[in-house]
């Protein structure tokens, strides 16, 4: 076995083109780390929710130019199964290691293979790539991004021509294409031959941020704003001047892009003390509102002043703020979101007479849904023009809030106003997530093992109406490997993470509210439903 594991090492060594990692593999050889060479040739990364996506070093387990060429080539030959063999792959990258690097490979490999490859300028967003896509008329993308992933992780996010990021059976297909490479030498990568656009498409996308906006609506909100470090800053403050909005007050520490993420453990606006220093300059700038980007730019995270302090609105809160402008607004089509997203959103769609669908986790499914006009995650992924950009959209979701608390601030309210509108009017959606980080991903499959064999038949005294297996599928979702619990006033959701070692559970409980003077009671009773039903669940599940 030892052997056997060395002469693996040794195979991949030879065809290592990244003079870093052949050093980094070398040095393993080397010292006999046995441990850590098979953790790296365990097997080779899977195409997930997310495409690839994997922590930066050697081997087929890790993220690096070998895997990232093998990726390109699967990815072309499906294509050319397809018959798209001559057509245009657009690829963007943000600013972590080895971004750049991938990009320019998976350019050589599409050229290699026949098709024509464009590249874009620079580090930009996620979303300006997935309207690219189909403002090129290309048959497929490529993002270079671990979106908010820890500094030594990077990713391989694909997308078809339609403009959004791939699902069955094309990740199966593409997978195995990959796996049919039997070695780096037989991928051609010319040294030239591919387009790096100029600034026309940028300027494009920046063009059709406006469009989400009303015309002649206010534009007085006052922002603070941190790109975490990404590579959001100057498309969110070219596309903030366009609108006309006063320029939003950097956060300087995070402002420009670093992809060793220096002032935050985990550059994800949700994760604690992400945005401490964005709340330190809200309370020396006092503005309407903050906003956080991502780094790759596609989520967007938001707070507002509450009592003394600055508190972060949760995924769900935003997401029924949007839905609640875009009614306002007169928008047309269907809302839809992913099955962990707050139950609100559907009370709101159907109040106003719109099409309403669920959908299951990622934008890659909320994105196919017919009709779409308006989607969104409780991750912070926001979808508010999906004619242009089939995917969520950091940039325009800012916009949108933005114009949302301009509109409120004329008529001296707060978002937060609004929120509690909306709970009079719908009863109150309380949501919280119960999320465990393993080293050991067994302690995952163990909890849902737990879970399926004996599910919980009341959570926090509320029995469970219905229990779902959704590895099975419903008559409206394909299989996935998640839970569902339906309770009399509240719902459940536990699935492993796509793209961490987490699991995953999705809390929400409503409670009516008898009017504005309810409010407060409601809130008590919502915080200790969540409280017990977060109990409950973990003492099901073993975690």
């Amino acid at each position: 076995m030892h052997d056997d594991l060395i002469a693996r090492a040794k195979a991949w060594l030879a065809e290592d083109p990244d003079q870093e990692t052949r050093d980094e593999l070398a040095g393993l050889i080397d010292a006999g780390a046995v441990e850590e060479l098979a953790a790296r040739f365990a097997g080779t990364l899977q195409f997930g929710t997310a495409g690839l996506r994997g922590e930066l070093g050697a081997g087929p387990m890790r993220m690096n130019r070998g895997v990232v060429i093998r990726a390109a080539a699967g990815l072309a030959a499906y294509l050319r199964k397809q018959g798209r063999g001559d057509g245009l792959v657009v690829i963007g990258y943000d600013a972590r290691h080895k971004s750049a690097d991938f990009a320019r490979d998976t350019a050589a490999v599409m050229t290699g293979a026949g098709l024509r490859a464009a590249v874009l300028p620079r580090p930009l967003p996620t979303p300006v790539l997935a309207f690219a896509i189909r403002h090129l008329g290309a048959v497929a993308g490529v993002e270079v991004t671990a979106s908010h992933n820890p500094p030594r992780d990077n990713g391989y996010k694909v997308y078809l021509g339609d403009g959004s990021q791939i699902v069955p059976p094309a990740d199966a297909e593409i997978a195995a294409e990959i796996a049919a490479i039997a070695s780096l030498h037989d991928v051609p990568r010319p040294d030239a031959g591919w387009e790096i656009l100029d600034d026309k498409v940028l300027d494009a996308y920046l063009a059709r941020t406006d469009a989400v906006l009303a015309a002649g609506s206010p534009r007085t909100a006052r922002t603070v704003y941190t790109a975490m470090h990404g590579v959001g800053k100057d498309v969110l403050l070219a596309a903030f001047a366009r609108a006309g909005f006063p320029e939003p007050v950097l956060v300087a520490e995070q402002a420009e892009p670093d992809p060793d993420f220096p002032t935050v453990a985990f550059p994800n606006p949700e994760e604690p003390g992400a945005v401490d220093l964005a709340f330190a300059r809200a309370r020396a700038t006092d503005p309407d509102l903050v906003i956080a980007n991502d780094p790759d730019a596609d989520r967007c995270a938001v707070a507002v002043r509450d009592g003394g302090d600055w508190r972060m609105l949760r995924g769900d809160e935003v997401g029924a703020l949007l839905a609640a402008h875009l009614v306002r607004s007169g928008a047309r089509g269907t809302f839809a979101e992913s099955i962990v997203s707050s139950s609100l959103l559907g009370r709101i769609a159907r109040k106003a007479g719109l099409p309403y669908e669920e959908t299951l986790t990622g934008f890659k499914w909320i994105a196919r849904v017919d009709g779409l006009r308006y989607g969104y995650e409780e991750a912070l992924g926001y979808c508010v023009d999906p004619e242009g950009v089939r995917d969520k959209d950091g940039i325009t979701a800012a916009l949108l809030i933005t114009e949302l608390a301009s509109v409120l601030k004329e008529e001296g309210r707060t978002l937060l106003d609004l929120l509690d509108d909306l709970a009079v009017e719908h009863g109150l959606h309380a949501t919280d997530q119960l999320s465990v980080r393993v080293e050991d991903l067994s302690l995952i499959a163990d909890a849902m093992r737990r879970l399926r064999e004996q599910p919980p038949a009341e959570l926090a005294g509320l029995p469970v109406v219905r229990a779902e297996d959704l590895s099975r599928g419903t008559d409206a979702l394909p299989p996935t490997d998640g839970l569902r619990y339906t309770l009399d006033g509240a719902r459940v959701v536990v699935r492993p993470s796509g793209t961490e070692p987490k699991l995953k559970c999705y809390l929400e409980v409503v409670v009516p509210v008898s009017g504005p003077a309810g409010l407060p009671a409601a809130r008590t009773r919502a915080t200790e439903l969540l409280t017990a039903v977060k109990r409950d669940l973990s003492a099901a599940a073993g975690i």
